[in-house]
């Protein structure tokens, strides 16, 4: 039984994680905002993190991590797969942008923010809602209404 209300509470935690995640982030409207993070990230010749390799649950599992444990993988070059998402802030008005990786299940979803390098104007340049994209991006933080939040600075979409 007490195993039970672990997973319970792990489950709990990962769905108010998500929730978080999906409400609070921030991205690029027109490609001109002073919050956003200046990045000129070189071209990607050597991945550190390549989610695309794994299953479904693992790669959700593996997203996951990141975002748990930041720190050890600041500056590094992730490469994954998933459906686009863009949300529209409330409290900033601007668009963020996602790759969503759903489990196996298709129960739990977790996204990773990501910044385009360049002038990129949404929705025009940007793919399709719901489509699959890959992206290879550095993973770095930026500071916005008072707190953290974590991006791959990409520069360039391959729709799948």
């Amino acid at each position: 039984m007490k195993k039970y209300y672990q997973i319970l509470l792990f489950m709990l935690l990962a769905c108010v994680f998500i929730t978080y995640c999906a409400t609070e982030s921030i991205s690029q409207v027109d490609g001109n905002d002073q919050n956003m993070p200046e990045s000129s990230t070189p071209e990607i010749t050597n991945i550190d993190v390549d989610i695309t390799q794994l299953s479904s649950t693992m790669a959700y599992a593996e997203l996951y991590n990141i975002m748990v444990n930041v720190d050890s993988y600041l500056g590094k070059s992730i490469k994954m797969r998933g459906s686009y998402k863009a949300f529209l802030s409330d409290l900033t008005n601007l668009y963020y942008h996602f790759v969503v990786i759903g489990d196996v299940a298709a129960c739990c979803e977790i996204g990773m923010e990501f910044i385009w390098n360049g002038e990129h104007k949404y929705p025009d340049d940007y793919p399709a809602e719901d489509s699959r994209i890959e992206v290879v991006g550095v993973f770095g933080s930026y500071e916005v209404l008072g707190q953290t939040r974590y991006y791959l600075a990409i520069d360039h979409i391959s729709n799948l």
